[in-house]
């Protein structure tokens, strides 16, 4: 059973010296846990520890990252456990990324911590317990475990807690630490930065729009209506192993897991591989031509049409109401 009186540890995804959004919510779900020490790992906190505090931490773990290979999942894992010995903390909070997922399992395997990924909700227990929520079987299960080990580490889904600021913050506490980079089997020989599309990440984004068999290939309107409505691009596994678009936009169990306030999906069908990985969105609205395609089953919106002719006329309809507001 974890000790509810000690800290509890956030992971601080940023970019370009901001915390991301994911990191915020994490800040708000970690204060239902305990005291909150954010963990910024590398450069550029300087400008950030207010905004942190503003959110609810109280402490703010900087970690020196001097070289490439400290950016690495092992090198991530290891500074987090160092910093959880330092502060004796007991439970720590990351975002449930397709990278920290793998930090996760080897920060908890390191520490001998429970270990629970694409959480919804966590909680403290009656008794202290870390309790926490997950959907399993493509969504058809709800589960509330318990973690049961002195330790706990949970990967919370970006868009499970609303990011809440504090009313008055006290400045936090800044605290350096030096991270000593384990031995490393992959060594970074080259970063090429992915060009920037100008959208959020597909992860962390409130808005999803998605394409799958029926755009042909032709990812023009499902693009057109996702910047309309400042969203992201998503597809199915269909379209990404037909070369339509990267692979990094796959949305399903063997893809990108998204849970966005609003979710639009143009020529999916809604198969179950593809339902459990946005299941958890807050609304659906499918539109296909096929009026048996599964995912109406589940829609909360649905229109039976070609893409091509609706995505258009919404995309139009979205940019003509934000002129008039």
């Amino acid at each position: 059973m974890t000790d509810a009186n000690a800290p509890v540890l956030v992971l601080v995804d940023h970019l370009d010296g901001a915390p991301r959004g994911s990191a915020l919510e994490l800040l708000t779900a970690a204060r239902g846990l305990g005291e909150v020490h954010a963990v910024w790992l590398g450069e550029g906190a300087e400008d950030a520890v207010a905004r942190l505090g503003e959110y609810g931490a109280a402490v703010v773990h900087v970690v020196a990252a001097g070289e490439p290979a400290a950016s690495l999942p092992p090198a991530v894992a290891s500074a987090l456990a160092g910093v959880m010995t330092t502060v004796g903390a007991r439970t720590v909070l990351l975002a449930s990324t397709f990278e920290n997922k793998e930090v996760a399992a080897r920060l908890a395997l390191a520490t001998d911590a429970g270990l629970v990924v694409d959480a919804s909700a966590v909680e403290r227990g009656d008794d202290g317990a870390v309790v926490t929520t997950q959907q399993a079987f493509a969504a058809t299960w709800t589960l509330r475990g318990q973690v049961t080990a002195a330790r706990a580490v949970v990967a919370l889904k970006p868009n499970a807690v609303p990011a809440v600021p504090v009313g008055a913050a006290a400045p936090p506490l800044v605290q350096a630490h030096d991270a000593a980079v384990p031995d490393q089997r992959v060594r970074v020989v080259e970063r090429t930065p992915r060009p920037s599309s100008g959208r959020p990440d597909l992860g962390e984004a409130q808005i999803v729009v998605v394409g799958g068999r029926g755009t042909g290939g032709d990812f023009s309107a499902v693009e057109d209506l996702a910047d309309a409505l400042g969203g992201a691009v998503g597809a199915t596994r269909v379209a990404t192993d037909e070369g339509w678009i990267g692979h990094e936009a796959q949305i399903g169990q063997t893809g990108v897991t998204v849970s966005p306030r609003l979710y639009v999906g143009a020529g999916v069908s809604g198969a179950v591989h593809h339902r459990g990985g946005m299941v958890a969105s807050g609304t659906v609205v499918a539109v296909d031509t096929d009026a048996d395609a599964p995912i109406f089953e589940f829609a909360d919106f649905g229109v039976v049409g070609d893409l091509f002719t609706v995505l258009p006329q919404a995309a139009a309809e979205v940019r003509r109401r934000r002129s008039e507001g």
